[in-house]
């Protein structure tokens, strides 16, 4: 499911000029576009056009570019060109397996460690994902849906956990805006509930419940990704044996 190529132009990702942030500005700005796949899979990152778009040096731009390539978000090719990296459908399923355990452990923390601090804080982002549901804003879902989980896992008070969750959230940000495409960005009420849920057992400090609810949140999530894909591939796979 990449597209596009190293030669392919460009894509704009911030305003012209931003001063004053270096390396860090350029790495936020490009992060996240890759992440909501302003930039997609097989784009070029190059070193020259983004020097110009944010009016600084190459110097900043190839650091940014460094911590992309640690990420895994971008990948340097044999001609040393970077480009935005493909999305590893082959690791999903442990990919899976790793985002399932950190959604029960920290739900699973939140509900015996949560403050009422830290109940505010996950209800606000409950609240703010089911807006951007209400007005099918996928940008806003996926954001909210990760500081909603992010912030439980804070509640629980492991930072290893919170470090983990955090970046398998992220990875998993361009896989689940491609999945909401699929819906047209409408998504059905049941994820609003399901958050409504797991707030509801957090606040009670049911941890067995809430253990529960974060386990089979993951599953129906992982269940609807991978039939997305199945579909989506069996689409190409038609649509390819058609133009023999």
């Amino acid at each position: 499911m990449s597209s596009g190529t190293a030669k392919a132009e460009l894509k704009p990702i911030a305003p012209a000029r931003v001063r004053g942030s270096g390396a860090q500005t350029v790495y936020e700005r490009v992060r996240q576009a890759i992440l909501d796949l302003t930039l997609e899979p097989g784009s070029p990152l190059d070193e020259v056009q983004l020097s110009e778009q944010f009016d600084m040096s190459r110097t900043p731009i190839r650091e940014a570019l460094v911590r992309l390539v640690a990420e895994g978000l971008a990948t340097t090719l044999p001609n040393r060109n970077t480009i935005v990296s493909a999305i590893d459908f082959v690791r999903l399923p442990v990919y899976f397996e790793a985002l399932t355990l950190m959604y029960r452990v920290t739900t699973r923390g939140a509900a015996v460690h949560r403050s009422e601090d830290d109940l505010t804080r996950i209800s606000g982002f409950k609240d703010a994902y089911a807006a951007a549901v209400e007005a099918r804003e996928a940008l806003a879902m996926i954001q909210a849906n990760r500081d909603f989980h992010v912030a439980i896992a804070e509640a629980g008070g492991n930072v290893y956990f919170t470090q983990l969750f955090s970046r398998l959230l992220d990875e998993g940000r361009r896989i689940l805006r491609l999945y909401y495409q699929s819906f047209d960005d409408k998504l059905p009420r049941q994820y609003v509930d399901e958050h409504e849920g797991i707030v509801a057992a957090i606040v009670a400090q049911d941890a067995d419940l809430a253990d529960d609810l974060a386990a089979g949140h993951a599953a129906q999530i992982v269940r609807q990704i991978q039939s997305y894909i199945a579909r989506d591939t069996s689409a190409r796979l038609s649509l390819k044996g058609m133009h023999r």
